[in-house]
Formats: C-alpha cells, structure tokens, sequence
C-alpha cells in the first residue's frame, strides 16, 4: 500500500535539496518518521475509542459519522501537539509570517494521515471499531476560508513551508461561515451561509491569552515629549477583542509543524447589562453583534457604504492583530524592536493586509517610541508584498473619508508617508512641463485625487515593502510594464517574479493515490520526496504496458466522478468521453462564457449532422459567482439552461453532454482533476496572473487548452508545445485589439459560427418561457466584449476540433498525458517557497 512506502528510508541518492530537509531549519523541531506498525494502530485505535468517549460523550453504537470524524482527529491531534508546542518553544533565527485574508484549507485530515504516514494505519484502525475511514472523512466540513486561487495558494505555501522545514506562522480570520453554500434553483445560483464551524473544529487550539484589543474610530490628540518630540495618541472609539485560535500545519513526514492562527473577533462586553435589565434586549447585545460581524463571513458584499465598511473594518482586524502578535513575540524573544528585520519577515498576499505599512509605522512610533526614520526602517525592510492581479477593480481603493472616520492615526501616517514620498521624487522630476510633472506625482501619489480621493492600497503596499513579486513570469513582466510602472522606474531591483506552485502531497499522494503509486512503483519511492523523480514516466510514455496502467488510474478517477455527478446532478455520462473540465471562480476575464458558446456551437454543429463520427464530450463546468456580480450569475444561468437542452436532445445523446457540479469546494476539486482528460484555462491574456488550477490537471495528467497567458507560459516551456493546447491573441495582441474600433462587430461578421450561437442564444433558445433572459450577456458581446470572446472564438474552435481529433489517437494521447505528469515538478509549491526564502525573506533553510 502507499501508506507503507510512506515508511521506507527515503534512497541515498535522492537529491538533498530537493527533498523534505533531513536536519531542521534553526529553532525549528524535527520529529521521527512515524511507523505503521502493528503498536502503532492498536495505540490509535485505542486512542479514537477514548476520544469518541470521553471527549464527545458517545459510545460507538450511537456515534454519527461525524463524532467519529472528531474523535479521530483529535487522536491525530494528539500526535501532532508534541511537535508543536516543542516549536512554539523554540526561538528560530528568523520567522516568516504570512498574512492572508484567505486560507482556503478544506478538510484537513487527508493532509495530516498522508504527511504523518499513518492514513493505512488509520484506516485498519477504523476498520477495527466497525468504521470504515472514507466516510469518516466525507464527514469532514470543508473549511471555506478563502474564495478560489488566492486562497488555496495560502494553504499550499503554508504546507510546503512546514514540509522544508521554513519557520512560520500564517493569520488570517476564522469566519463562522466562510464562503457561502452554492445550490441551484432551476439554475440559479442560491446562497446560504457556510456552516463549518456548527459543531466546533476538533483541529483547532483556542489560545485565549492571545486576545488583542483592536481599535476602530475616535480621535488623536498630541503631547510633548522630551527633546521637544511630538507624540500622537490614538484613542479609539470603539475596540473589538481579537482572539486567536490556532491551527497546526504539519509537514511532511511528520518533521515540522507550524502554526496557523485564525483570529475571531468579539466585544469588549458580552451584553449592556444596565441596557438588558431596562428591558432593551436586543439593543443590549448590538454591540457584541457590530464586533462579531468582522469575522462572520468571507467576503461580505461591497456593493453598499456599510459593506464597505465592513470590508475594511475586517481587513484591519486580522492585519493589526497579526502585526501586535508578531511585534510582541519579538520584543519577548530578542527585546529590541529594531532587530525586527533581522528576524522577521512579513508577506502581505495581495493588498487586503496592506495595511500593515501604516499599522507597523503605528506600532513602532506610538507604542514603542521609535522615530519615524527608525520605525520607516523596520518597516520596509520586514514588509513584502505579493500582488495577484492586474485588473484594476482588483486593486483596492477606498475613500479617504471612511479610512479617516474609521482609521484616522492610521490616515495621518499615511499623508506623511505620501508628502515624504511626492517631496523626494519632485526634487528629481524630470518632466518636460509643470503639467507633465503633475500628472507623473499623481500617478505616483498614494491617494488617487481623480475618482473622489481614495487610498490606493496596491501603491501603499508596493511604497512600504522590500520586495514586490508577481506570480508569473508573464504577469510580473506586465506589473512592471502597466500598473506599476511609474513606481517600477523608481526602483527597478523591487518586482521580482516568483511563479507560484501547489502541494504535491495534497494534489498528487492524496487527490490521485492510484496514480501516486504507479509512479512509485516505476521509478522508486524517493519521487514522494524528491517530485523531479516524476521524469523517470517520460521514459514509459510509449510502452504499451505502463501505458495501460495509467490509462486504467484515469479510469478508475472517471468512473469516481461519474458516479459523484449522478449522486449530485441526477446526469448520466460515459466514463469513456472525453471530460473537458473547467473549474475555478466565476468571473467574465476567466471566460467561461467563450466555453458556453464553444459548446452551443458544438450542439448546432451535432445537430446538423448527426450521422458524423463525433468525438464524445462531456463539458464539465463548477465555480461560484460572487453574489452580487450579477453578470457571472447570467452566465450560471445560462450553463444550466445550455445543459438542460442539450442533455434532453435526443439527438445528441452519446456526444455531448453538460453539467454543472453545485458547491465548487476543495474536496469538490480533488475528485475532479485526476478525472480530468482536458483542462480548460482560457482566460484573455494578460489578465489571469497565474492560476495554480492549470498546475493541478497538468500534474495529474489532463493535457491543457489555454492561451499564453498566466503560468500557461511556463506550463508549455515545461511540459512541451506539443503537450497542450494553444489558441488565441497573445497579451500584446489583446492590448492592440482593443484598441480597434468596432472589434467586437467586426470579430461577429467574420464568423458565421459565433454569430449563429450569439442569435441562437439571444433569440431565446434555452429560454423559451424567458427570450430575452440573455440578452445582457449577448448585447454586452456585440457592443464592448472587454475581454475578447468574440476574438478568440475562431481559433478556440479550431483548437478543439485538433483536440477532438488527437483525442482519438489514444496512444498519442496517453503519451502526452504522462509526459504532462512526468514534467511538472518545478511547479511544486516547495521549489517556489524556496525561492521565496532565499530571494525575497533571506531565511536559512535546514
């Protein structure tokens, strides 16, 4: 079994340094590899039995699924509190703190069986008390902590991190719901609140002693202090208790832990007692509400001036409560303040957490009396700053007058920040004319004067951190080019590119662990530590043999999720078709749409001739629209319509069918990439700043259709031009495209195809009882198309008919499969937090 392999000394001529560490990072704890042995299962049998009784009250004929689930975490718990307290003790040379707004975790204990080599163990366990371990883990919430890409990401580097050995610790928020539960109603998208926490979360360590008072609101005044300083007091008028709840991260083989802390927000006070006692009962306990409401749920909607708020209000929670913790567990370690860069380094993931510049600044200057030069030190030499986007409505803004009324200390910092900043480079402008020299400050200015004067948090991070990366080669070309590139020429050492990479061990040993051990079978079981192993398949690509075997691992996936479909949408599809899979969040720059019209086009084509010998697809489709976008729910809509018609079309059955999965999760994902044949990442270029989804089916082996955009680019260098797909305009041919009057039209007219499924749709098709339902979405495409769907159409159904055609050439397709597999090992999120660590935080690895 691969849980036995998990076991075995790793083989001596495994490359060091890419492997887990054998000696720890300093202050760092290393732990054996733990053992599957006989004792081993009897001690956790025991263990989960005494649980199940002591800790949750039930005896095994009257447990649920999930009792057992709880019982058996907290058994592994246990064998990961040693570790973890031993690193709490210790006093590494240097942290890492990663702040994110999102961790999107999912269900841990796959993770902690796999990198504790016990998930066979646990299972003979189970088996031992009546229980069977698949259900058990079923059982498991999935923690939505996080909304797609952004968050996922956090848990990988968060694993990787533990797993070669990097000191660290992650804060985010514990939402009480997260991101909300999707279902569909006569193919609607419906929301409801994300209940993972109703019945507690037996990973968690509550650390009570770890509560910040966070401030929000009221007034600074000033004092004299000695020298004739000027001190600033802030004194808030309200403060919200920030708790921390921990979460241990445990790396592979068990070696490291680190810690990931969650912070939960509650009132001063429970209750207005005096308030309560006159009989106000719900006004008594509004206070506890406002304060709660920060970390409720994921992503509240913006579109109103209290959701904004709100917004911010959480943003400034989680970061000021991180940087108080870390601020304090230095001075208690090293006493100075001024050594903070020595021995911390902070990552802001995108610009939620950007304002740590001018919370840090605070923290220095008004609680630990530094001087501003001193405290501007630490600050830019502990701060970096990772950006995610290019698209400008994802680089936050928000108005002055709320960041005033709600963070004014933090406001005056900034204006300081921003005069000291404009004064420097004023002195050395080199602009032809005063107009010229204006208008290049305000592109430079942290407050943007021309949509009603908003802080620009991208420019507030990018001025206060050491290093800025990208997350692709591409996308950090482009951040120097467009929206960076007036602050790029001021600095032109501070971008930096660092490709992002995703978990093996969740995306490969425990999403896909019949194809984990075929690997380990062919080329040894130093490719669970070392995945440069992975190239050793290549060599198999063409034999007939192996060929079969990782044919029949493909199948066995398919069927699994076949299966799962029906159970979840009631839709019969064939193992044996082609699954064209796109899965990630709903947005009009991701163009699921351009995949829609695809495939209303396929169907008219079908149609039209039946008696062809039509590839067999099924289009699979899954992802969350955020609930006030209302154009990304249009485009649900409008799959599930699709998908009604076509899958009822007798005519069609048995070559096309469509679904749409309900509730995209981690989980959800995990029984979807190893299914996948084709993965779909077709986002305009330019726009998607890398993806690791892309990463994911490519690893497990589905070939890609993308265009050159993101890490597509250096998926292709890696895998081979001839291993994926490629279509439409390049970023520079997006940019010049748009540019074209009338392209939209005129992309139209030259495609009888495009136009007959744009009238096709517009006419009321799959709307019948509605003819003008989609109209939105059609009009929008002749009128503007900002993301050039109707560019990109020609030769997106070009590419697919080549894949239809390579998909009948199965020897030529598994050959490409395994060698998608065989050549993705640089996209590993150690080989990037390596990168991480020696180029951007200079931490020592063990």
């Amino acid at each position: 079994m691969l849980n036995d392999v998990l076991t075995r000394p790793v083989p001596q001529d495994v490359a060091r340094d890419e492997r887990a560490p054998e000696a720890p990072a300093a202050g760092s704890w290393t732990a054996p590899v733990l053992s599957a042995s006989g004792d081993a299962g009897v001690d956790l049998r025991e263990s989960i039995r005494a649980k199940l009784t002591f800790a949750l009250g039930r005896t095994p004929e009257t447990a649920r699924p999930r009792d057992w689930f709880a019982a058996t975490a907290l058994a592994l718990r246990e064998r990961i509190v040693a570790a973890a307290l031993a690193a709490e003790r210790s006093v590494p040379n240097k942290r890492v703190y990663y702040l994110s707004l999102e961790f999107l975790i999912g269900r841990l204990m796959s993770d902690a069986m796999n990198n504790l080599g016990l998930t066979e163990t646990t299972r003979a366990a189970l088996r031992e008390l009546g229980v069977d371990l698949d259900a058990v883990q079923e059982a498991e919430p999935d923690a939505a902590l996080g909304n797609g890409g952004l968050g996922r990401l956090a848990a990988c580097f968060m694993e990787s991190m533990a797993s070669i050995g990097i000191p660290a610790m992650g804060y985010g928020i514990r939402y009480d719901h997260g991101l909300f539960r999707q279902s569909f109603e006569d193919g609607w998208q419906r929301e409801a609140p994300e209940t993972w926490l109703a019945e507690g979360n037996p990973w968690e360590f509550a650390r009570p002693e770890a509560t910040y008072a966070i401030g929000f609101g009221g007034t600074v005044t000033m004092s004299s202090a000695e020298e004739g300083v000027i001190r600033r007091h802030w004194q808030p008028a309200e403060t919200v208790r920030a708790v921390a709840h921990d979460v241990p991260v445990v790396g592979w083989r068990g070696r490291h832990v680190n810690a990931l802390r969650l912070w939960k927000a509650e009132a001063g006070e429970p209750v207005d007692l005096a308030r309560f006692n006159g009989g106000d009962h719900v006004g008594a306990v509004a206070a506890r509400m406002r304060a709660e409401a920060i970390s409720r749920v994921l992503y509240p909607s913006d579109s109103s001036a209290e959701g904004q708020e709100l917004r911010l209000r959480q943003e400034y929670f989680f970061t000021a409560a991180s940087i108080q913790d870390l601020v304090a567990r230095h001075v208690a370690e090293r006493g100075d303040v001024r050594s903070l860069p020595d021995h911390a380094a902070i990552q802001l993931n995108d610009t939620h957490p950007a304002i740590a510049v001018p919370e840090l600044m605070r923290v220095l200057i008004d609680a630990h009396g530094l001087s501003w030069e001193d405290a501007w030190h630490v600050t830019t030499h502990t701060l970096h700053y990772t950006n995610h986007t290019l698209l400008p409505e994802a680089l936050e803004t928000w108005p002055v007058e709320l960041m005033e009324r709600l963070l004014p200390r933090h406001m005056q910092i900034i204006y300081l920040i921003n005069w000291m900043h404009l004064e420097e480079q004023a002195k050395h402008a080199r602009q032809d004319t005063a107009s010229d020299n204006a208008a290049y400050l305000a592109s430079i200015s942290l407050i943007d004067e021309s949509h009603g004067r908003r802080v620009r948090m991208g420019h507030l991070a990018f001025h206060g951190a050491r290093r800025v990366n990208g997350v692709s080669a591409l996308h950090t070309d482009l951040m120097r080019s467009t929206v960076f590139s007036d602050l790029h020429a001021l600095d032109t050492d501070k971008i930096v590119n660092k490709t992002n990479g995703i978990t093996f061990r969740r995306w490969f040993h425990n999403a896909n662990p019949g194809l984990t051990r075929l690997a380990v079978e062919t080329v040894g079981a130093g490719v669970l530590d070392n995945p440069e192993l992975l190239r050793g398949l290549e060599a198999h690509a063409e034999d007939p043999v192996f060929v079969a075997r990782y044919a029949a691992v493909r199948r066995e996936r398919k069927e699994a999720l076949a299966n799962l479909i029906a159970e979840r949408t009631g839709i019969d599809v064939d193992p044996a078709a082609l699954f064209d899979v796109q899965v990630k969040r709903i947005h009009e720059y991701k163009r699921q749409l351009l995949n829609i019209l695809e495939t209303v086009t396929l169907y008219q084509a079908i149609k039209a001739e039946p008696h062809r010998d039509w590839t067999p697809r099924v289009k699979i489709f899954a992802g969350k629209a955020a609930p006030s976008y209302v154009q990304a729910k249009l485009i649900i809509k409008l799959a599930c319509d699709v998908a009604k018609a076509v899958n009822d079309d007798p005519e069609v059955a048995g070559r096309l069918k469509v679904v749409f999965l309900p509730n995209y999760s981690v989980s959800l994902a995990e029984a979807i990439i190893p299914a996948a044949d084709l993965s779909e990442q077709i986002s305009t270029a330019g726009l998607e700043a890398s993806g690791t989804g892309n990463m994911k089916f490519a690893l497990n082996g589905a070939l890609t259709v993308g265009t050159l955009d993101g890490a597509n680019i250096e998926i292709r260098d890696h895998v081979g031009a001839d291993n994926i797909f490629i279509f439409g305009l390049e970023a520079d041919g997006v940019k010049a495209r748009q540019a074209e009057p009338d392209y939209a039209a005129k992309a139209i007219q030259a495609s009888p195809r495009l136009a007959a499924a744009l009238d096709m749709i517009a006419a009321g098709r799959f709307s019948p009882e509605e003819p003008g339902r989609f109209r939105p979405l059609t009009d929008d495409l002749r009128r503007r198309d900002q993301y050039l769907l109707t560019a990109d159409f020609d030769d997106y159904w070009r590419v697919q008919r080549a894949i239809d055609a390579a998909w009948r050439d199965p020897r030529g397709w598994w050959a490409k499969a395994i060698r998608n597999t065989a050549r993705m090992a640089w996209f590993s999120s150690d080989r990037a937090m390596r990168e991480y660590a020696e180029e951007i935080w200079r931490v020592r690895l063990g």
